[in-house]
C-alpha cells in the first residue's frame, strides 16, 4: 500500500469567468507560487478548465480538479443558494424550486448525477439558511465552516448561529457532512479585509496520490482537515482516539477543543500535542484547534455508534 501524503488546496476560487478580477490563468499563478497541491476553480455557473498542455511548459501543480459553484438565487434574488460541484464531468444548470429545502435538494442532487460531490457553501450570506433546513437535505458531502469572503457572516449574530454551530446542530441531527474552510477568492489586484483574497481559508487531504479521483475520494470520505493558518505535522483519527500535533514557531499558544453531540464540549487542552480518548457514547467527535494569532484548524468528525 502507498504512503499517504498531505496535500493543500482550495475549493472554491472565482476568475474573470464569473465574477473575479483576474484570468484563470494568473488566479492559478498565484496559488502555484503559494505552494498549492491542488485548486477548484468554481466559477459560478460556468465549469472553467485550464489545459496547461497549451503553452510552453506543462505545469503539475497546482492540480486541477473541475468544479463549478452552482448557483440559484431564488425568492428574487434575494436568497442565494450556492453549492459548489467538486469533481463534476459537465456543467450543472442550477434549479430554483423557490422553497430553500427543495432547491438546496434539487441542486446537490445533480451535482451528483454529474459525477461530483456537493459542498454547501457560506450558509449565512445574506442569512439565507441554516441548520434547520440542512437537517432536511441529504446527499451532500461538505459544509463550509469557514469562507473568506468578508460578508459571509461566519460567526453568526444575535439570533444568528456560527457556522460552527450550524455544522454542529446538522451532525447532531444524524446527518454526516464534512467541514471545509475556503477562500471564495474574488480579488487579487487590491488587498484588503473588505475584498475577498486568496490565501485566507484551506484543506489539506490525506491521500496516496495528487490525482483528482485521489482528491475528491478523500474530500468525500472526510480524509482532510481545515485550516486558516494552523499546520498539523500529524493527525490521526480513529474510532479508538484522536491524535494530532501542531507545528509552532515557538511564540504562538495554541489549544484545542474536542467536541461532541450538540456541540458539547468534551475536554480542551492548551499546547503543541492533544489526544481525546473515545468513550463511545459522545455520537460523533470532532476538534477545534485556536491559535493566539486568530487562526484556527478543524478536523473532521468521528461518527460513533448509539
Amino acid at each position: 500500500m502507498a504512503k499517504l501524503k498531505w496535500y493543500k488546496g482550495n475549493i472554491h476560487t472565482h476568475t474573470t469567468e464569473s465574477d473575479g478580477d483576474d484570468t484563470p490563468e494568473r488566479v492559478v499563478g498565484w496559488y502555484r507560487r503559494h505552494n498549492y497541491d491542488f485548486l477548484v476553480l468554481s466559477d459560478h455557473n460556468h465549469l472553467t478548465l485550464l489545459d496547461y498542455g497549451s503553452g510552453r511548459r506543462r505545469f503539475k501543480r497546482p492540480l486541477m480538479v473541475p468544479g463549478e459553484e452552482v448557483s440559484a438565487n431564488i425568492k428574487g434574488g434575494s436568497v442565494p443558494i450556492h453549492i459548489n460541484g467538486i469533481g463534476i464531468s459537465r456543467v450543472v444548470e442550477p434549479i430554483d424550486a423557490n422553497d430553500v429545502v427543495a432547491t438546496i435538494q434539487a441542486n446537490v442532487n445533480a451535482i451528483v448525477r454529474a459525477g461530483g460531490i456537493a459542498s454547501i457553501n457560506h450558509p449565512n450570506f445574506r442569512w439565507a439558511f441554516d441548520h434547520e433546513a440542512l437537517m432536511q437535505v441529504t446527499g451532500a458531502s461538505l459544509l463550509e465552516v469557514y469562507n473568506g469572503h468578508p460578508k459571509t457572516n461566519i460567526y453568526g449574530g444575535p439570533g444568528k448561529s456560527s457556522n460552527d454551530e450550524i455544522w454542529d446542530a446538522v451532525l447532531t441531527s444524524g446527518r454526516p457532512i464534512f467541514g471545509v474552510a475556503t477562500d471564495d477568492s474574488h480579488h487579487y489586484q487590491d488587498w484588503s479585509p473588505t475584498k475577498s483574497n486568496p490565501g485566507r481559508g484551506w484543506v489539506v487531504v490525506k491521500a496516496e496520490e495528487l490525482s483528482v479521483d485521489a482528491i475528491v475520494d478523500g474530500l468525500a470520505t472526510g480524509s482532510f482537515y481545515s485550516s486558516t493558518g494552523i499546520a498539523l505535522s500529524e493527525l490521526d483519527v480513529t474510532t479508538a482516539s484522536i491524535d494530532l500535533h501542531i507545528e509552532n514557531d515557538g511564540e504562538t499558544a495554541h489549544w484545542t477543543t474536542f467536541t461532541g453531540k450538540g456541540g458539547r464540549t468534551l475536554l480542551e487542552v492548551v499546547g503543541q500535542d492533544a489526544r481525546y480518548i473515545i468513550k463511545g457514547d459522545e455520537g460523533y467527535v470532532r476538534a477545534t484547534v485556536r491559535a493566539s494569532t486568530g487562526a484556527r484548524a478543524w478536523t473532521q468528525p468521528v461518527f460513533l455508534g448509539e
